[in-house]
């Protein structure tokens, strides 16, 4: 006979994370996906999960018109369109591979 015993503890563990300029957020609003990228707790979202559709909604939106986002690029050179929709995809793919992920934003 026998005794085992064992302490557990879960600890948060990073699974994704990225970093772009603000300087996309018009671009993103025009997107539709602002509040999703930067402000997603105004919407109520707290799980990865709930950004797939609306991030993926909004991927499709930046490739069907790149012309009409390129306008959008900022002046000052400090991120472009490319860069937004490399960022998107990304997190898109992060958020399909861990949708129970909880969604943390610092701005």
């Amino acid at each position: 006979m026998s005794l085992d015993v064992s302490l557990m503890v879960v600890q948060p563990c990073e699974v994704f994370t990225a970093n772009i300029t603000h300087n996309l957020n018009r671009m993103a609003k025009e997107a539709g996906i602002y509040q999703h990228l930067w402000r997603p707790e105004e919407l109520g979202i707290t799980k990865a999960a709930e950004l797939v559709t609306p991030l993926a909604e909004g991927l499709a939106r930046l490739k069907q018109a790149p012309e009409k986002y390129k306008t959008l690029n900022p002046e000052n050179g400090w991120g472009n369109y490319e860069c937004l929709v490399e960022f998107v995809k990304k997190y898109l793919q992060a958020c399909i591979d861990n949708p129970s992920a909880d969604v943390e934003v610092s701005r």
